[in-house]
């Protein structure tokens, strides 16, 4: 399985993901420069957290139009996997791949924590580590990380369990419904706002979100 890594101008989260990745998991990765606009060799694509373009219009909003966006959104057409985690969940909801958007957190404060966050589903993918209802731990680092949807998108979401992770007990961004993770109705674009990527190795304190990196790796195997 070969992993491709969008760096944007901002980025700042890539390395971090590239660690787990490369390092952790032993799998081919290549750092994808957002100007590219030929990602044909890779498996997954995440876009990773950070400022992209410094968010100074709206988190995501400039990324969005960058080459390698276009790419993206034909590598999920194709149903391939795309995980935007943090900013990367604000550009894959600028982009359209993900309904609802991403706005200040309830108290305008930014906000750096580790927060519990419940699993919803454990048949994609993405999930398919975890336990079904199991509570994990969870870095979150944003400002604009606060899920909103309008009643008609939202109930939408719910009806089809797009809804891979929650916040459990303190909500700390005011997240409707308490929506920490979704997925698209086909299940192969994720998006969330906690950092996998920041819990997967246990000399940082947690290894919770190493299950997601680690499932996607059983589920090429069992294909094969």
């Amino acid at each position: 399985m070969k992993f491709g890594v969008v760096v944007f101008p901002g980025s700042n989260c890539d390395r971090d993901v590239a660690y787990v990745t490369k390092d952790l998991l032993q799998q081919p990765t290549r750092m994808i420069w957002h100007q590219e606009t030929d990602i044909s060799d890779v498996d997954i694509m995440i876009i990773p957290g950070g400022f992209s373009y410094g968010d100074y219009l709206r988190c995501g909003a400039i990324a969005r139009f960058s080459p390698v966006m276009q790419q993206v959104v034909e590598h999920a057409q194709k149903g391939k996997l795309v995980l935007g985690i943090c900013n990367g969940f604000q550009v894959l909801t600028e982009a359209g791949l993900l309904p609802g958007a991403l706005v200040k957190n309830r108290d305008l404060h930014f906000i750096c924590d580790r927060v519990p966050v419940k699993v919803e589903r454990t048949d994609l993918q993405w999930t398919q580590g975890y336990q079904k209802g199991e509570i994990i731990t969870l870095p979150i680092a944003h400002g604009e990380g606060q899920y909103y949807a309008d009643e008609s998108t939202l109930s939408e979401i719910e009806n089809n369990a797009q809804v891979l992770f929650r916040y459990e007990g303190d909500n700390p961004n005011g997240s409707v419904n308490n929506i920490a993770g979704i997925c698209n109705r086909q299940g192969n674009v994720l998006g969330m706002m906690p950092h996998p990527e920041r819990a997967s190795d246990s000399m940082l304190g947690g290894s919770d979100g190493l299950k997601l990196f680690q499932g996607l790796l059983e589920k090429v195997a069992a294909l094969v």
